[in-house]
């Protein structure tokens, strides 16, 4: 689309608040094809309608402005007066009509008393205002969301002092600053809350271990207080301690039990809220040769136990096989190594997938593949992962997580390729500098992520990015595209660890690792991850990590019990280009939660537009496999069931789930937690229709995980 550069334009636009800004005809240009293409689904059309109105209206400035400043309100009056005179009424309709949105929209930004200098949305003010700003003693927000980014790169970026490399300091932080404005990549919660602060502490994922001693048990308790002080999550494996009624030898009295003591760590993580931002989470892990592993299993089927805990059960592949074959399975006291009884695997499976079924809880960690993957085994085998699984980690480690938006990396239909290669290794070298100036809550785990270095560079916006490139979420190709795109990722990290291990030496414990033997140095352990992203994609307004969408149009609750109606934007852009710009199509996907019978939607549509219950069960598996194939890491994913999937269905997944190779596995079968933050039923009055049942989601979901445990 042409534009004019030979008119006597004003240099400068006065905004809103007062402030100055280089005059941008580019930003009218794209206002006039908003409304034209809103009201003309033919794109060249309405360009052609574009070109000719712009033409006009940049005329008309120069004839006006030429010698004084003209503010953003006379720029739009002329585009309200050129599309008025030029016949365009419902062009000018729809401007007018988006003028008075934005107006409603600052009004109500204005309630939330954040500076939105990088025009985000309302959620996205929401969640900054909650969780991230800093704020002074009154509580009052002290700063913007630019200023959050600026102080967090420019935090990461002293790291660079410490070694010499091609790039200043100041090119650093410009480069890290501008892929978190630009919302291409963010890191995990606590470095965007304590960067540049204090408490400075900037990791979310952390392993602690539980000895089988008071003393020991009590210390880890301490230590998870520290570490959720500082907005981290902690993950215990609890099958070191001895089963309940074992012997005592200091009082000869009996032992409580692993699953006790897990009651004693849920209730102090209550009482602890995060920098006053969010309570804590735990992930709970016990072996599945553990005495006490039926206790274990059903501890979230009572009402409202274990609120602060995702549970998980450590399988072995000798389990999932004796399982599989209906055969016996040992169960062994940890304190004395000798076996208690034997059991029917099956039994103890089936418990599993009850409990699963009914809860949520509890998943499966598969220890063996973890080890079979593991770079360091010869430290030891890992026993433990982060609250959410995707991080398995030794006793004292911690690991710093970021993520890649996808959604901004699609031009045209097409992934842009080197851009998103670039943005991986930046997003590599902005972690390991993570780990230079975080301020460690233990001295041990410092240690340990020092000699270990481990990272975990993952994605999301997933789902957008495929229904940009027209491909449906549950498809084979879908499949193939997460293959060769965490294929690349993978290699590309690989690359950058290597390249900074040039410039900044190897992680300590290097020579225990299989890169020692295979030769290839690099700066970190490990490199990836796929995290469920949480508030962070809510920043980044895109899709979950490789979650599909949640729903296409809903209600979100927000400031003080208020409501807003949100459309998906990719959904909502495509209803206007097919000319479908219907209220009652939209209404309807927000009631019914899906648009598959939805007749007066083109059947290509509904193929694309897909929601997580829309999906198949062993389809979301097949997508978390082909991320697993090349993360070294773990994968967070939840396999969404409906209200009606049976046990059997839950069986099956986990089942297909360990052939598969994956590394961990999550069920969540709609309304099994009272703390759920998606409910399909909310009665909400407005211009979508009166008094009917859409879909409502919590201010922070943003998809996948649908408890509290898991906003990380």
């Amino acid at each position: 689309m042409k534009v004019n550069n030979f008119l006597k334009l004003p240099s400068k636009v006065q905004k809103r608040d007062g402030s100055f800004v280089d005059f941008n005809q580019q930003k009218i240009q794209k206002a006039i094809f908003r409304a034209a293409h809103r009201v003309i689904p033919d794109i060249e059309q309405a360009d052609k309608i574009t070109e000719a109105t712009l033409t006009r209206v940049l005329e008309e400035i120069a004839r006006l402005y030429k010698e004084r400043v003209p503010t953003v309100e006379n720029i739009q009056d002329i585009v309200e007066k050129v599309l008025m005179q030029s016949g365009h009424i419902s062009i000018a309709k729809k401007y007018i009509l988006y003028r008075k949105e934005r107006q409603e929209l600052r009004r109500v930004k204005g309630i939330y008393g954040v500076k939105d200098d990088l025009k985000l949305p309302l959620n996205a003010l929401f969640v900054l205002k909650k969780r991230y700003l800093l704020k002074d003693d009154n509580q009052n927000i002290i700063e913007s969301p630019k200023e959050l980014f600026k102080r967090v790169a420019k935090s990461v970026s002293e790291a660079e002092v410490e070694f010499k490399s091609d790039y200043s300091k100041d090119e650093v932080e410009e480069r890290f600053f501008r892929m978190m404005a630009n919302l291409e990549f963010l890191p995990n919660s606590p470095t965007l809350m304590n960067a540049g602060t204090p408490i400075g502490q900037l990791s979310a994922c952390f392993v602690l271990p539980v000895e089988d001693s008071m003393e020991a048990i009590f210390d880890s308790l301490k230590n998870m207080a520290c570490i959720h002080q500082t907005g981290g999550g902690c993950g215990f494996d609890f099958s070191h301690l001895r089963p309940k009624d074992d012997l005592v030898s200091t009082t000869k009295g009996k032992a409580s039990g692993p699953v006790s003591f897990m009651n004693v760590f849920n209730e102090a993580t209550k009482v602890i809220v995060q920098g006053g931002r969010r309570r804590g989470a735990n992930m709970g892990i016990l072996r599945c040769d553990h005495p006490d592993i039926f206790d274990f299993v059903e501890a979230k089927l009572e009402k409202d136990s274990f609120s602060n805990f995702n549970l998980s059960v450590g399988v072995t592949d000798e389990f999932m096989e004796a399982a599989g074959k209906n055969e016996s399975f040992d169960l062994i006291n940890p304190r004395t190594q000798e076996k208690v009884k034997s059991i029917n695997a099956k039994s103890l499976f089936d418990l599993i997938i009850y409990a699963a079924w009914r809860s949520g809880d509890p998943g499966l960690i598969f220890l063996d593949e973890i080890n079979r993957h593991n770079p360091l085994l010869k430290l030891g085998r890992i026993e433990a992962t982060n609250p959410c699984g995707e991080v398995p980690l030794y006793p004292y480690e911690s690991c710093n997580l970021g993520s890649i938006n996808l959604s901004k990396f699609v031009e045209s239909g097409d992934i842009d390729w080197e851009r998103l290669k670039e943005a991986i290794s930046w997003g590599i070298r902005f972690l390991d500098d993570v780990i230079e100036v975080n301020k460690y809550p233990l001295e041990k785990i410092k240690e340990m992520t020092l000699a270990n270095r481990k990272i975990g560079l993952g994605v999301m916006g997933f789902a957008d990015m495929l229904i940009k490139l027209g491909i449906p979420y549950n498809s084979e190709k879908a499949e193939q595209i997460a293959t060769k795109l965490m294929r690349m990722f993978h290699q590309v990290s690989i690359k950058a660890s290597e390249s900074l291990a040039e410039e900044r030496g190897v992680f300590s414990n290097y020579g225990h690792s299989v890169y020692f033997e295979k030769g290839l140095k690099l700066r970190n352990a490990t490199v990836n991850t796929i995290a469920p992203t949480g508030t962070i994609s809510i920043l980044a307004n895109c899709s979950s990590g490789i979650e599909p969408l949640f729903a296409l149009s809903y209600v979100r609750r927000v400031l003080s019990g208020a409501r807003l109606f949100e459309v998906q934007p990719i959904f909502e852009l495509e209803l206007h280009r097919r000319g479908l710009d219907s209220k009652e199509i939209v209404a309807n996907a927000g009631r019914l939660g899906s648009i598959q019978k939805m007749k007066e939607v083109p059947e290509d549509m509904r193929e694309l537009f897909v929601t997580a219950f829309d999906i198949l069960p062993e389809e979301h598996l097949k997508i978390q496999a082909a991320f697993q194939k090349y993360t070294d890491n773990s994968v967070s994913k939840t396999i969404n069931l409906p209200t009606e999937a049976t046990v059997e269905d839950v069986r099956n997944i986990y089942f297909m789930a360990h052939a598969m190779r994956c590394k961990g596995i999550t069920v969540y079968r709609y309304g099994t937690k009272k703390n759920q933050v998606l409910s399909f039923r909310s009665k909400e009055e407005g211009q979508y229709g009166d008094d009917r049942d859409f879909i409502a989601a919590e201010p922070e979901f943003s998809g996948g995980c649908f408890s509290e445990e898991c906003f990380f």
